[in-house]
């Protein structure tokens, strides 16, 4: 599954250790937070960089305590319907000021990734063939208008009509 950050595939340096698997001996381990929850002072010893997936569902509350001692959180879509993770990223970038990597995993579409960055997520695990295939293009799709705010500063669009007339020319075009 090709990973994808700052517009470009990478390679993944992540070591998964699923319940009940050792802990890989790896510089890079990520485990599921009913894992974590056992084996946090041990990775947290551990010279090792530590990640926590988190399913759809479990909330970034969960970690907050342990945000210090992680690099990554991953936030899974188990379907483009399902938008649980974007509040889970979105809460640990702006409540919780968590400064690692957020990693979106599972059905992640070119059309949703645009959202995604906009909620803090800045990392993809890419299972759906056209949008690893538009990445791999560098063609992104390009939305420029908002009405949501988020962290990234944008002006949404309530505020362009506050403008007045400069905002009016701007959202006709």
């Amino acid at each position: 599954m090709p990973l994808f950050k700052y517009g470009k595939e990478i390679a993944d340096e992540w070591v998964p250790a699923e319940d009940g698997a050792a802990l890989p001996d790896a510089s890079h381990v990520i485990v599921p937070l009913s894992r974590w929850r056992e084996v946090r002072h041990e990775l947290i010893s551990r010279p090792a960089q530590a990640g926590v997936a988190l399913a759809a569902g479990e909330l970034a509350d969960e970690i907050v305590e342990d945000l210090p001692h992680l690099a990554l959180v991953q936030v899974h879509f188990p379907n483009f319907a399902d938008g649980r993770a974007f509040s889970t990223a979105r809460a640990l970038r702006e409540r919780h000021g968590f400064k690692g990597e957020i990693r979106a995993t599972g059905d992640v579409l070119l059309d949703q990734i645009h959202f995604m960055q906009r909620c803090g997520i800045d990392a993809f695990h890419v299972t759906n063939e056209p949008t690893i295939r538009r990445l791999r293009e560098g063609r992104l799709a390009g939305i420029d208008l908002f009405y949501q705010p988020a962290r990234d500063g944008r002006t949404t669009i309530i505020n362009l009509r506050r403008r007045g007339a400069a905002g009016s020319e701007r959202l006709a075009s």
